[in-house]
């Protein structure tokens, strides 16, 4: 008996130890502040980690894979809450990709490691996009004051500013004086009119703007209002409304 046990033992010592790799992904994005950031993704089902942003929202997703045994291969999934089955998860084979999130609501970023078609390790993380908001302000200051000197959507150009936009996938906004003639249009969210046309300052008095947006829960946006523009008043109480 002790023999056999023997044998057994030195046996074991000279089997292979298989081994594949090893992975140890992250996700990195840039945040609503403007600062980067990098998460490791987790192989956990209780993890808690996360990423809450607004949309679009660019992921740069890193495997950071080593020493893979021959015939491993790297699957990227991003499975959406809206998404129906298995056949409508989002699927990329790059080692490290990019993936922009435009859809409001929870995403699952997960990485498979399959050697010779079997699963061997995998790692996840949890992304949730925003619900949409958008107002556009009733008046600004175009005077160089460094105080409202801009018109655009609220938070375009304060970051911490009330009621900041979220999660505005598509915009298209316009500026009309009270004869209807375009003065300005833009549909980078993140700029706006600057009070002037053709580079000579518009008067004070009262504009219109149009904006037409869509948010990432698919929400559409319609606004139509008056624009105070005034020069001489650097306290300008700047309610406004995001109605559709």
């Amino acid at each position: 008996m002790k023999k056999s046990i023997f044998i057994a033992i030195f046996l074991l010592g000279w089997l292979p130890i298989c081994t594949w790799g090893t992975i140890a992904p992250t996700a990195t994005y840039i945040d609503s502040k403007g600062e980067e950031k990098t998460v490791a993704l987790s192989t956990e089902s209780s993890s808690t980690e996360k990423i809450e942003e607004d949309a679009p929202l660019l992921v740069r997703f890193t495997a950071n894979a080593s020493d893979l045994e021959a015939g491993s291969t790297l699957e990227w999934r991003f499975r959406h809450s809206g998404y129906g089955g298995s056949n409508d998860a989002i699927t990329r084979y790059e080692e490290n990709p990019e993936f922009t999130f435009t859809e409001s609501g929870l995403t699952v970023a997960t990485l498979y490691v399959r050697l010779n078609n079997e699963l061997v390790d995998s790692a996840f993380i949890n992304i949730t996009i925003t619900e949409s908001h958008l107002e556009m302000p009733n008046a600004f200051s175009p005077n160089g004051d460094g105080h409202n000197d801009m018109y655009g959507a609220k938070g375009a150009f304060f970051s911490n500013a009330s009621g900041k936009y979220r999660s505005i996938v598509e915009f298209h906004g316009y500026i009309f004086n009270r004869w209807g003639q375009k003065l300005f249009e833009w549909t980078d969210i993140t700029k706006g009119w600057d009070g002037t046309y053709h580079g000579s300052p518009c008067k004070d008095g009262v504009y219109y703007v149009l904006v037409k947006a869509r948010g990432a829960d698919g929400k559409e946006y319609n606004i139509r209002r008056d624009v105070n523009l005034i020069r001489d008043h650097n306290d300008i109480t700047t309610s406004s409304t995001g109605g559709n």
